[in-house]
């Protein structure tokens, strides 16, 4: 590389260390020193289970109390309501995979193909219903042994409370969307405006709320006190979740890759039900700060909690750097901001609003930017379907957009878009939804947010309420797709080349979209755009076809705004558990047990402005697209987080030694087939790409895990009692 590459890197690095240094700077100050009220104070431990909600938490050194007599019956009716579902939860989404080519043969409802539809939206139904039926069912287990508590009316008031603030918010955001709609009709006010005025409107909010919920204690920082009820936590996690791939690539790997691009729709939502029925309720009930808190009482050492520690900040960086990307391409399109700019902007908005209270202020943060994000994706979509089938129903008419989608592309000799395995194996599709679930089930920074609320059946029905906020994006996700497909395919493909739209000059300049009519290009030189000679990238689809389709700048701006949204809620929940795994977990836990709330919150913003750099020095460099980088970070928690909690909860057996060398095991896989893969992509086993490599990494985690633990000594008597304490409420 030449002199002037490493000069721009380093001219970067110190920009954008310095823009965060200063931020870093503005919100030491905004802080009081923080103080430690709750979590090292011992509570009185009951020898049966508690009446009451209660929001006390058993430190990791605190001996565990006796296991209840009646818990080998509790636990097994459980495992007998536990296993059914799970034979379902796998029937429900790889049975419509096998079977998609005859499915597709039935016509249903708008004129969905019923093999689509599955992948579609009928498992994600399923998948809803599953968490609903686990929670009703655990609730009436619960009563039977007097272990749920009666919501009291103050848990009532707080409910409506937050309920009622965040509708007030979401018809306020309908009405600024109405005005600015009023204003460019009749006022004729610049699209720039529209955009900056949104994003400033935007930011400025999140900085009000982070500056009016900042926390002044460490329980309020690293789990927001655990009072946050089950509905606000489900619409936080729900936030937390809809990143960048799932808000800019997720429709635009279904326009380009038609069913194959189903694996991410089903993958990142059936992964909630093995957090419900696997993982959720027992991390809540062991409570502590973060998730290697848990790792680490499960399993004893320092080796364990480093392990862990250091393979969640593999996960989170790679995840965050899919953010930072995200962020950079919608500042640079839409404020017409430097690419470089757009990124230490973005970053200094997750610095100065959402991280300034931790938890406490990122939950009330997420709950906004999930409304926003969710309205900016449902609005164009929604104003497409009206305009392209006369029903304002995306979600049910997209079907009449598949059976013009297989018109155009008969007449336009192109392959079809609802045919499963143009471009995979049926191998692959299967290995990237099941490394998605069981990555989504073992990602640190949703885990976290389950230490947030008051009680185990919170943490069940937070499950819930996030999988439902999901699905409102999710089930609207293919019909973005069809849509933006129907109207490229009739009104830009076999157009002339010199009259296409300003859209396609404005988007080139980003890097995402290309014209190759020209032969040196790829093309045929005869003036007339080819579907082959437009060369979209799939994390354009979504920020562009507002444009495509010639609506208002207003909604064009509104989905930078959700964009943006997207992509800090889950920057946010990331840089958190990144904080906290350095200052708390390897610095606090293992290196100076005696440090200071004020040192390790110090600690934890430093690591925050080293992983910033890192992230915006590896985002500048453009490795690949958003959701193959979320893909990777998916694998790898598949591959070494995932199986060391379960084994850690359903098998006694397992011990340090197997837990550490499983982890390890699974990523050395992992990484390896993922670099093999990723150098050179026609190597592969069966067809599995370096996105699903997790799929090789899990079972080699659990298999050694298991012999390593089977041939060493077996874990004290101590760790059995805190896997029977969490296996109740």
């Amino acid at each position: 590389m030449n002199t002037s590459f490493w000069l721009g890197l380093f001219q970067l690095f110190l920009v954008v260390g310095g823009a965060l240094a200063v931020s870093l700077f503005i919100i030491d100050r905004l802080f009081p020193p923080m103080r430690q009220v709750q979590g090292n104070v011992p509570p009185t431990l009951p020898s049966a289970p508690p009446a009451s909600r209660s929001t006390t938490v058993v430190p990791p050194s605190q001996r565990w109390p006796a296991a209840p007599p009646w818990l080998a019956h509790y636990w097994r009716e459980n495992l007998q309501l536990v296993g059914p579902l799970l034979v379902i939860w796998l029937l429900s989404f790889v049975l419509p995979v096998v079977l998609a080519a005859p499915l597709n043969q039935i016509s249903v409802l708008t004129g969905f193909p019923l093999g689509y539809y599955m992948g579609a939206q009928g498992s994600l139904i399923c998948f809803i219903v599953l968490t609903i039926v686990y929670n009703w069912r655990m609730r009436l287990l619960d009563r039977r042994y007097g272990l749920d508590a009666p919501t009291t009316p103050e848990d009532q008031t707080i409910r409506r409370r937050y309920l009622t603030r965040y509708i007030i918010f979401a018809i306020g955001l309908l009405l600024l969307i109405a005005l600015f709609s009023v204003l460019e009709t009749f006022l004729n006010i610049p699209a720039a405006l529209i955009d900056w005025s949104f994003l400033a409107l935007a930011i400025g909010l999140y900085a009000i709320i982070g500056i009016r919920s900042r926390a002044n204690t460490l329980d309020a920082y690293y789990v927001a006190d655990r009072k946050i009820p089950g509905m606000l936590n489900g619409l936080a996690t729900g936030s937390d979740w809809m990143s960048a791939a799932s808000f800019i690539s997720m429709a635009g790997a279904l326009y380009l890759l038609g069913f194959e691009g189903l694996a991410y729709i089903t993958g990142w939502t059936g992964g909630y039900v093995l957090l419900a029925l696997l993982l959720a309720p027992y991390i809540r009930k062991f409570g502590q700060y973060t998730l290697i808190d848990f790792i680490s009482a499960r399993y004893p050492g320092v080796g364990a909690r480093v392990i862990a520690a250091i393979l969640i900040i593999i996960i989170c960086f790679t995840y965050v750097t899919a953010q930072v990307t995200g962020i950079g391409i919608i500042m640079s399109r839409f404020l017409g901001l430097n690419y470089m700019v757009g990124v230490i902007v973005g970053l200094a908005a997750v610095l100065l609003c959402s991280y300034l209270g931790g938890m406490q202020a990122i939950t009330w943060t997420q709950g906004v930017q999930g409304i926003i994000l969710v309205v900016a994706y449902l609005v164009p979509v929604t104003w497409l379907s009206q305009k392209l089938t006369g029903v304002a129903l995306p979600q049910v008419m997209y079907g009449e957009a598949l059976r013009n989608i297989t018109r155009l592309e008969e007449t336009q000799s192109l392959s079809s878009y609802i045919t499963p395995f143009n471009d995979w194996s049926i191998w692959n599709y299967l290995a990237l939804t099941l490394c998605l679930m069981l990555g989504t089930a073992g990602m640190p920074h949703i885990l976290a947010r389950f230490y947030t609320v008051p009680t185990v059946r919170d943490s069940r029905s937070s499950v819930a309420w996030a999988l439902g906020w999901i699905c409102v994006l999710y089930l609207t996700a293919p019909a973005y797709a069809a849509f933006s497909r129907w109207e490229i395919l009739s009104s830009v493909v076999g157009q002339p080349v010199t009259n296409l739209p300003d859209w396609a000059n404005r988007w080139a300049t980003t890097g995402l979209l290309a014209i190759a009519d020209h032969p040196d290009m790829g093309g045929n030189g005869d003036g007339v755009l080819q579907y082959n000679e437009l060369k979209i990238d799939q994390d354009l689809v979504v920020l562009a076809t507002p444009e495509i389709a010639e609506l208002p700048a207003t909604v064009v701006a509104l989905v930078a705004a959700g964009g943006i949204a997207a992509a800090l809620s889950t920057a946010d929940g990331l840089l958190m558990v990144i904080a906290s795994a350095v200052a708390h977990d390897i610095y606090y836990r293992t290196l100076n047990p005696r440090a200071g709330s004020r040192e390790r919150l110090l600690l934890g913003r430093l690591a925050i402005l080293v992983v910033a750099i890192l992230a915006a020095l590896t985002a500048l460099q453009r490795l690949t697209i958003i959701v193959q980088l979320v893909a990777w970070a998916f694998s790898f928690a598949a591959a070494t987080i995932f199986p060391v909690l379960v084994l850690g909860i359903f098998w006694r057996r397992t011990n340090s030694y197997g837990a550490m060398a499983g982890m390890i095991g699974g990523f050395l896989v992992t990484v390896t087939y993922m670099m093999i893969s990723y150098i050179n992509p026609d190597w592969t086993i069966l067809g599995i790409s370096s996105s699903a490599a997790g799929i090789f990494g899990l079972p080699v985690n659990f298999l050694v895990t298991w012999l390593v633990s089977r041939y060493t000594s077996p874990p004290d008597p101590e760790v059995c009692a805190l896997v029977d304490y969490v296996r109740y409420p």
